[in-house]
Order: structure tokens, then sequence, then C-alpha cells
């Protein structure tokens, strides 16, 4: 392999080349680090193959001069231009992320980040047109991600200032997936053409793939003129209406029906960041769309006029005249003959070269090898007339030994002999495990998900506050692969013990028990009837799970307290238990027989008298009277063996 003789260099006195990044249509580029500022920047070096070519050279001071004048957070910022060694650089901000292309190829983001990076492109543009600057080949290759996530426009090689012809040397400018229909037609462009490329741009993040594909330029270009695009719900059902019909709008044939200028597109997707519908005249345009409205046939594609080739020799002239006829000898026919063979075998011999020089002059397609195994794509590589060049590297989304990326892309032309870059997978990335022992469990979770790797959180007892990582397993700098399960031990506090019953203890001896169990406790004095400094309720409850160290409190007796007995005599019996009981006491009804009317069910007589000083739940007795019939002899003399009858209340 050719050694690139710019490593190491020192361009323009100033940048030291530090290796090769990747090659453009017409420039190499270069990671140096700029020697005065001490910060690395990438190089743009103009190849040895256009240096001499005034046109190339003219483009390539126009993209310094156009990205210079443009400053802005989602632009590539331009540090320095200038020329060495008898060709051209320019200096500029060194992104370490992918482009766009790349993390599509990775999987298709959510469809609020594909709303958020197609904004970002448009605020770049925005500026790009106000300045009156077209760019002409926006496409996910020409947009970076920076480490923070953001985008950044990036080759304004092709750019113009104000309309212009898009034909350079009788060539389409741009690239061909991302063309606009006036571009294909070789027409003059606006900052219309690069909202048409945004289309496509949006139409790729939603849906993985560009809305016109074909096995050549010339025939996606022909689609972009006359196909109708299918909504992007056709391929991805969760895209909503609203948004089919931005990108519709985009995507108009005729510019007069697509967005008129970047803040037009970009107020139609923040209405549908808030849950808004589109503009009326979005809804019209997407209809239209959709209706064929703009299409034309694919010959409008504007081809330079071939004159058939006209014959040098004159029309053949005949004479009468006719020479005799004479004898000559056969050998110099033959000699003739052995001439005529000679020269015919030479003819074709030189005709067979010079068809094999033009055939090795004609541009070849690049074939499509993504997805092969790394044998097959150098095979049909080979094949093509061109030369495979192999990196490998780690991808989460490819088997080992398949390739997932290469350049030129599938479908382009370029001379037979060239170089064709493929990525080979090694598989999925190693990822060093991120340290996350003491974060909590959301800090972990996150770390380790951005490395790529998957958590499985395991809850702990431990005496470590709650929700703290206290182990991991693989331990952290470990090198395992993107994907991979990582352990951690999430603590949950302490293991929680029995609170003990100490109810009917007294406070003393259940304070006790507590606090040897592993509590604190807490005291609150409340009425009760039970002995004073009697325990009568605990919380939280005996028998409850508690972490160690829970504050319990106590309810604990105050005594039984002291009130006047209610006056009940001379009530009958249920008023007088009603009014004792009301004032919290119990009662005990006895009996007494009585021969009085008045007395029968009243209370005759209680124990403790009426205004006696009880304790509260104490028992009052009173007695009511039973009426007994009287006796059929009034004389109380008994007979001998006879029991008098017990003595009574006697009335007056």
């Amino acid at each position: 392999m050719a050694v690139d003789t710019m490593i190491n260099t020192l361009v323009d006195g100033r940048y030291r080349v530090l290796r090769k990044l990747g090659t453009g249509g017409m420039a190499n580029v270069y990671l140096a680090e700029d020697q005065e500022l001490g910060r690395r920047v990438a190089i743009k070096v103009l190849d040895d193959r256009h240096a001499s070519d005034d046109q190339f050279v003219e483009r390539f001071r126009r993209e310094a001069k156009a990205a210079a004048a443009l400053s802005h957070p989602n632009i590539v910022s331009i540090y320095d231009r200038g020329e060495t060694d008898g060709t051209y650089y320019i200096a500029m901000e060194y992104l370490e992320g992918p482009n766009l292309k790349e993390l599509v190829r990775q999987g298709t983001p959510s469809i609020r980040t594909a709303i958020a990076y197609t904004r970002e492109i448009l605020s770049a543009l925005r500026l790009a047109h106000r300045r009156g600057l077209v760019h002409r080949d926006i496409k996910p290759h020409n947009i970076l991600v920076d480490a923070e996530g953001r985008l950044k426009v990036t080759d304004f090689g092709i750019a113009r200032s104000g309309p212009s012809q898009m034909t350079e040397a009788g060539s389409i400018i741009g690239t061909a997936q991302y063309l606009s229909p006036e571009q294909a037609r070789g027409a003059p462009v606006d900052q219309r053409s690069d909202l048409y490329s945004v289309g496509v741009v949006l139409y790729e993040l939603l849906t993985g793939t560009v809305p016109f594909t074909g096995s050549t330029p010339l025939e996606i270009a022909m689609k972009h003129l006359s196909e109708v695009p299918k909504p992007p719900s056709r391929r991805r059902p969760d895209v909503p209406p609203d948004l089919d019909r931005i990108v519709l709008r985009a995507l108009a044939k005729n510019p007069d029906e697509r967005y008129q200028n970047a803040p037009e597109m970009d107020a139609d997707l923040a209405r549908i960041e808030r849950g808004l519908p589109v503009s009326d005249e979005t809804a019209e345009a997407a209809t239209a769309v959709l209706a064929g409205s703009g299409t034309e046939a694919a010959t409008a594609i504007r081809t330079a006029p071939v004159a058939p080739p006209r014959s040098p020799y004159g029309p053949s002239t005949y004479y009468d005249y006719v020479p005799p006829v004479r004898r000559r000898p056969i050998w110099p026919w033959l000699l003739a003959l052995l001439l005529l063979v000679g020269a015919g075998v030479g003819g074709y011999y030189a005709y067979s070269k010079i068809q094999d020089e033009l055939a090795a002059a004609k541009p070849v397609t690049v074939p499509a090898v993504e997805g092969q195994l790394v044998t097959l794509a150098r095979e049909n590589i080979i094949k093509a007339g061109l030369q495979p060049l192999v990196h490998r590297q780690a991808n989460a989304d490819f088997a080992p030994g398949k390739v997932f990326d290469q350049s030129p892309d599938p479908g382009q032309k370029t001379d037979r002999g060239n170089t064709v870059t493929i990525w080979v997978s090694t598989g999925k990335p190693l990822v060093a495990v991120p340290d996350v022992v003491g974060k909590n469990e959301d800090e972990a979770t996150t770390a380790l998900k951005v490395k790529g790797l998957r958590v499985n959180a395991v809850q702990i007892y431990s005496k470590d506050p709650v929700g703290t990582v206290i182990a991991q397993d693989p331990p952290a700098g470990q090198r395992i692969k993107q994907g991979s399960v990582v352990r951690i031990n999430v603590s949950q506090g302490p293991k929680p013990i029995v609170v003990p019953s100490v109810i009917g203890q007294s406070f003393d001896s259940a304070s006790a028990t507590l606090s040897a169990a592993g509590f604190l406790v807490g005291r609150v004095d409340v009425d009760s009837n039970d002995p004073a400094g009697t325990v009568v309720g605990e919380d939280p409850s005996g028998g409850s799970s508690v972490q160690p160290g829970t504050r319990v409190v106590l309810s604990v007796s105050k005594g039984p307290s002291t009130t006047a007995v209610p006056d009940v005599s001379g009530l009958p019996v249920g008023t007088a238990q009603a009014q004792l009981q009301n004032a919290g006491f119990k009662v005990s009804v006895q009996k007494q027989d009585t021969r009085d009317p008045n007395e029968d069910g009243i209370v005759i007589s209680q124990s403790p008298q009426s205004g006696a000083q009880a304790k509260l739940g104490s028992t009052v007795v009173i007695v009511v009277g039973q009426l007994v019939s009287p006796t059929p002899n009034n004389d109380t003399t008994t007979t001998p063996g006879e029991t008098p009858p017990p003595p009574g209340p006697q009335t007056p």
C-alpha cells in the first residue's frame, strides 16, 4: 500500500498532519494539530489531480470563502485557509462524532429526534440563505454530529451565491439521491432546492431509506422528475399524517409548491412538536404532490446532442473505361493475400488494444457490497475493475466478517482501478464498564446505558442509603461487548425487624424492651381507666415489620379519673341506667319487693350516693322496686314452722 506523504508533514508551517480521515470528490481530509493554538483541526487539502484545474481550484476557494463567512452553532467552523506546496487547503473544526448517514445506518431515530435533527439543519440553512448562499449538496454525509449530539452542516464546496446554473463542465453537481428536480434538469436553483434535499433527509431519518432509488444516478434523477414519492407512513406506520404532509410539500416537483424558505418549514415542524396541525398551504401542497403535480417525462434531463458521424469520403465515381485483361503470375496474388491476412491480423490486434484502452478509460459502476461477507465483497469489487481497501471495525448491527459500509456509495461512477473502501464488522464493540458504585440507581443506569450496556438492578439489604449502588459486576474498567448485562446491587436499606408488643406493660419496661430491639421510643400520655403508667397503645403496632431505628410512640395511661355520681333515685330503671352510663359508669340493678305500686320499676336507692366522687368506669348499684301481691291475711302472726316474710319497707 502506498505511503501517504502528507502524514507527519507541517502544512503552511503551522499544522502538523497526524493521520488521514477520508477522501472526497476533489480533496483529502486529514487530522492535524495546530502548532500555535495546540488544538486539533481537520485539514482539507485539494488533491494533486485537481490542484492544476482552475475550475476545481475556484470551487475549493469558494467553499472556504463561503463557509468562513458563516458563524452558526450548526455549521462547521472554518479557522484558516491558504496555499502550501503548490496546492490549497482549508483548516476547519474537527468533530470526532459520526455523520448523519452513519447514525441512520445504526437505526432510524425516534420521530421526535428526527424532527429535532431536521430543525437544526434548517437553522443552519436559514443563516446561509440569508447570506445569499445555496448549499446545493445537502445530504446526511455532509451533516456531522458533535460530542454533544448537535448537528453541524459542512462541505460548502459547491455552494453558490444566489441562483445559479447547476452544470459545471457539462456535469450535474450534487448527489443523485438528494438532488432536486431542477438540479436533475440542470436548471437554475435557489434556496428551495436545499429545502427539497432537506425533505429527502427527513424522509430518510423517518424511514431509513431515501424516497427514490435506482441502479444508476441517471435512473434516480429521472425518478426525481417523474415519480410521485410514497408518504413516509407507508414505510413507517407511526409517522403522523401531518408529518407526511410536511415531507411531501418539501418534495414537491415544482419549487413554487414547496416551502419557500427555511423558517416556513421550521414553523410547520414546530407545530408538530406542539401537537398542532400544519398550515393549510402545506396540506394543499401535499395533496397536489400525491396527485402527481409537477411530474414530467424523464427525458427532461438535459444531455448534450451528439451529431452522427459523417463519412470523410465522397460518393464513388464510376468510369466507362475497362482495362484489357492481362495474364500475370499467381505468386504475386499469393503474396498479396498473405499481406492482407497479416494486415487483418495486425488490424484486429490494434483494434483490440484500442478497445481495451477505451474500456479501461471508461468509468465503471461501484457495486453494492454492504451486508456481504468480506471475501465475496472483495471478489465483486475486483470483478468490477476496482481495488478493495478493507478496514475492520466493531459494529453492533452486523455479524463479524460482514461489510457494514462502503465508499464510494453503490451505483456511483468512478474510474477503473480506483479504490473502494469497505468497513468490515468485527462484531459488537468492546466498551469499558464505568464505575457506578456509590451513585444512585438512576445515575448508574444512565451511565451504563450511555455505554450501550444493559442493566440488571438487584435490591439488597444494606446499611447504605436507600437507592445507592453498593456493588457492580463486571467491575469498573473491564472491557466487555456492547449490549452485555451489568449487575448492580442497589441498597434498599437495613433489613426490617418486628416491633415487639408491649401493651399492658409499664412504660419503663416497654421502653427498655423497645430500646434493646433497636427502636427509638416516644411517649404520649392519654386518659385511660388503666392504672397510671401502663402502656395502652403503640405505633407502629406490635408485630409489624419496620426498619431498625424507627421511632415507636407509646400511649401511656394517666390513670383512672373520678366524677360525681348523678342522682337517679325515684327515676324509672331505664332512665336511671341511661344517665349513669352516659356519665361513664357501669350499672348493676338489684330488685327489691315492694307492695307499693308507685315503687314498681322505680329506683328506690343507689350506691354510691348521688354527688359522691367515683372513678369513671366504676359500677353504681341501683335498687329497683318490684311489686308483689299482698297476703290474704294482714295478720303477721305465723304458725309454728312457718317462715316469716322478709322485712320490707313499711308503708306509713
